[in-house]
């Protein structure tokens, strides 16, 4: 096989496809193409895009950004004028002069293509929309949040561990890439099934009651803690699902060590160091062990009137173990890593009611005890988000006790095979009417959100897509500095290789090369420091300012 210079690959790419033709000049002939023939076609697509980010260091010294982030490589429209997603530059000789322009309809969008609307930018719905990157299709996503929260390190942010900027990243900056989607900030308060309509509420420019038409929709609502029907309780036990919460918690835990090294009475003191955590899944388990780990060696020095060492923490399961979805085992090993770090386990314990000063909890014989704690974190008990039972309502369908939608082996809507609702919000009934039971992680709404976009994709191109099957690839739960528990496909790991695995695990998923640099330096700096950089109170937090939460109460600063 004759080999192929640089230069005509070059032309051979610039000749097939018009939108790289200006960048070479003179532009290539058709006798200078002719030797290559067929001969290079097995090899266009890898050379195309290493041409395509080649020709700009050709033709301008790099000036041009590769795979442009203010460029756009989209094909033109079936009248062959660009689409409303093409961005051409000013005064460039064959191009039109276009701009990206956000269309003035909500449904807007390149003539021809599958409209396909995906609420929820979490794990579930993100994923979706990046696999549709190169589908025939234009994206709408629709989010209430103008960022994607990972939410497994959420804890981190709440114990100040990490800061919001560095779990959090904008939407906009994820998708930027991809040309085929659009972000609107708003928030879904109701669906038209028949009209295949959703109804957009509080959209940044004051708007309400807005519609955004679909052709195909994709739900990804995901969850909430559930706090057994004692909504009331939710001011006082923040939870840790959302970022305003893990801030919340975060002020909380920090104002309650300040609140101790003034405080002189000593029942009050030990009330200001009590925590309590409820529910011993990981969430719960990963807290709880942060908790314990701030107080007796990232504060032990930092305070001169209070013994932060002192601090108590209480991690409360209804059930007989925590880290009831792990082995026997790995929860044994668990609850005995977190008494060294100095947590008491309530196995067989359940929160009765919380107070602003105290929490009751019943034990396993039914005695109730009052515990005096200001500090009430909650982590039990997950329930599908209201767009669940929204969606329902629309499609004439029933939620279950825990508010989740059912869906067909396709993830589909009963009787709209159009809608596909995937995440935590939803239960997956088989064809043979028993229920896929599938943990509430993040792994299972991401590949749930892979096989929609899959799905999407084979039937515009005429193809059947089996049904939906999960692929469990393990659990993880990180106790503390070097202590974690791994289920990895029947290996059981304990200690600090399954505290690596999870380090390496959360890393892998974290989105954006910057983040990974930033958290991996954060985790370097803390573990031989055992510092944290983030211990800020926000003033401006979830509940206005830091001390909303907090029971007015008579005190005097010690004396000098």
């Amino acid at each position: 096989m004759a080999r192929i210079s640089l230069p005509a690959a070059i032309n051979e790419v610039a000749a097939r496809d018009p939108v790289l033709a200006w960048k070479l000049d003179p532009p290539p002939t058709a006798r200078e193409l002719a030797p290559l023939g067929d001969r290079f076609r097995p090899y266009r697509s890898v050379v195309a895009r290493y041409c395509w980010a080649a020709v700009p260091l050709f033709r301008r010294g790099g000036t041009d950004p590769p795979f442009g982030s203010t460029w756009s490589a989209a094909r033109p429209t079936a009248n062959g004028q660009p689409g409303h997603d093409i961005a051409t530059r000013q005064g460039k000789p064959g191009r039109e002069n276009a701009r990206v322009q956000q269309p003035e309809s909500q449904s807007a969008g390149e003539p021809g293509r599958q409209r396909v609307v995906v609420i929820g930018g979490g794990f579930g719905g993100l994923q979706a929309v990046r696999k549709l990157r190169r589908a025939e299709v234009d994206v709408t996503l629709v989010d209430r949040q103008n960022f994607h929260l990972f939410q497994p390190l959420a804890y981190q942010l709440a114990t100040g561990a990490l800061s919001a900027a560095e779990i959090a990243v904008p939407l906009r900056w994820v998708l930027k890439r991809q040309p085929n989607v659009r972000v609107v900030l708003a928030e879904v308060t109701g669906f038209d099934l028949e009209r295949r309509q959703v109804v957009l509420d509080r959209l940044p420019n004051g708007r309400r009651g807005a519609t955004l038409g679909y052709d195909t929709l994709v739900v990804a609502g995901g969850s909430q803690y559930s706090y057994f029907g004692h909504d009331d309780w939710r001011s006082r036990a923040p939870e840790l699902k959302s970022l305003a919460g893990a801030v919340d918690i975060r002020n909380r835990i920090l104002s309650a060590f300040e609140a101790a090294e003034v405080e002189q009475d000593d029942e009050r003191r030990r009330s200001w160091l009590t925590f309590v955590v409820v529910g011993g899944g990981p969430t719960g388990v990963e807290m709880a062990g942060q908790i314990a780990e701030l107080a007796r060696d990232s504060l032990r020095r930092d305070f001169r009137s209070v013994d932060t060492r002192t601090a108590r923490v209480l991690l409360v399961e209804t059930a007989d173990r925590i880290l009831t979805s792990f082995p026997p085992s790995l929860s044994q090993k668990a609850e005995r890593a977190l008494e060294q770090l100095g947590v008491t386990p309530l196995v067989g314990h359940t929160v009765v009611d919380v107070d602003p000063a105290s929490v009751k909890i019943r034990s396993g014989s039914g005695e109730i005890e009052d515990i005096a704690a200001d500090t009430v974190i909650w982590a039990a008990g997950v329930a599908a988000s209201p767009l669940a039972a929204t969606l329902a309502a629309a499609a004439g369908a029933q939620v279950d006790r825990a508010g989740r939608l059912p869906v067909t082996p396709d993830l589909t809507v009963p009787g709209h095979p159009e809608v596909f609702a995937i995440g935590d919000m939803v239960q997956v009934v088989q064809s043979d009417g028993t229920i896929a039971l599938l943990p509430g992680l993040a792994p299972v709404a991401m590949q749930e959100g892979r096989y929609a976009a899959r799905v999407i994709r084979n039937r515009l191109r005429g193809r059947a897509t089996r049904p939906f099957k999960y692929v469990d690839k393990g659990n993880l739960a990180t106790i503390g500095r070097s202590k974690a528990v791994a289920d990895i496909k029947g290996i059981h790991i304990s200690g600090f290789a399954a505290w690596l695995t999870w380090l390496l695990v959360h890393l892998f998923y974290l989105i954006g090369f910057q983040n990974r640099l930033l958290v991996v330096t954060r985790w370097t700096f803390s573990f031989f420091t055992r510092g944290r950089g983030a211990r800020l109170i926000n003033e401006s937090g979830a509940n206005g300012t830091a001390e909303t939460h907090r029971p007015t109460r008579e005190s005097r600063l010690p004396s000098d």
